[in-house]
């Protein structure tokens, strides 16, 4: 399952708090908001409001830009992370749909494109 918002979000609030070696209930009391509900915040339970966040972010003297960064650059990586692997020349952009190759730049629309064959493969010549 995909990392979600509001756990990147929380996960950046915990490391600011226990880096800045503060208790749950010193930002609670700083932030006015309470004990249990900061806990679930930090857990990725709850999505604070931007009002709640700003005033986290301003009990912890975080800049709330900073700590949208964190969170997103951590979402990406996890998004890299879970992506599948696949081998070299099978990347989406090197995939192509199978078909004729399109009418060259240039070219009148409706203009026979030569379109190579495999080898191996007897080529049909017209009745002359």
């Amino acid at each position: 399952m995909a990392l979600l918002l509001r756990e990147a979000i929380g996960a950046g609030l915990r490391r600011a708090r226990t880096a800045r070696q503060r208790t749950l209930r010193d930002v609670s009391r700083r932030a006015r908001v309470s004990l249990g509900y900061l806990s679930e915040v930090e857990r990725g339970r709850k999505e604070p409001s931007s009002e709640l966040l700003a005033a986290i972010c301003e009990a912890l003297d975080v800049a709330l830009p900073d700590l949208l960064t964190d969170a997103a650059r951590t979402m990406a990586g996890e998004a890299v992370a879970m992506a599948p692997r696949l081998p070299i020349g099978l990347r989406q952009a090197d995939l192509r749909l199978a078909g004729p190759e399109p009418t060259p730049v240039g070219a009148p629309l409706g203009a026979p494109v030569a379109v190579p064959l495999p080898p191996g493969r007897p080529v049909a010549r017209a009745a002359a």
